[in-house]
């Protein structure tokens, strides 16, 4: 059985931000895209942890990954918020309704 490496990490990172990125490309879902933009801040924190781990072993990686964790449990809170707002006007989180929001 092999160790787990840099590489299996990476491998991890690449296959989550193409999940993300497809999620976030063909879901209509406000929902999906904010699950899409989840899984895209999750391998941004594998990458920074395997590489926080493999490199110097300094603590560096594992500090940006917390501000990263922050950042999403905030950008969580402030989507619910206008998705709550979005649902409440049209009924929907449907993003392409987002047009009649123009005036």
């Amino acid at each position: 059985m092999t160790p787990v490496g840099l590489q299996h990490y990476l491998v991890l990172a690449a296959v989550l931000f193409s999940a993300g990125l497809c999620t976030m490309v063909v879901k209509r879902n406000a929902i999906g895209i904010l699950i899409g933009a989840e899984l895209l801040l999750n391998a941004a924190n594998i990458n920074l942890l395997a590489f926080s781990k493999y490199s110097a072993g300094t603590l560096d990686g594992a500090i940006l990954a917390l501000f990263v964790i922050v950042l999403a449990a905030a950008e969580v809170a402030i989507a619910l918020a206008i998705f709550l707002n979005f649902y409440s006007r049209f009924a929907s989180v449907d993003v392409d309704r987002g047009d009649q929001m123009r005036g």
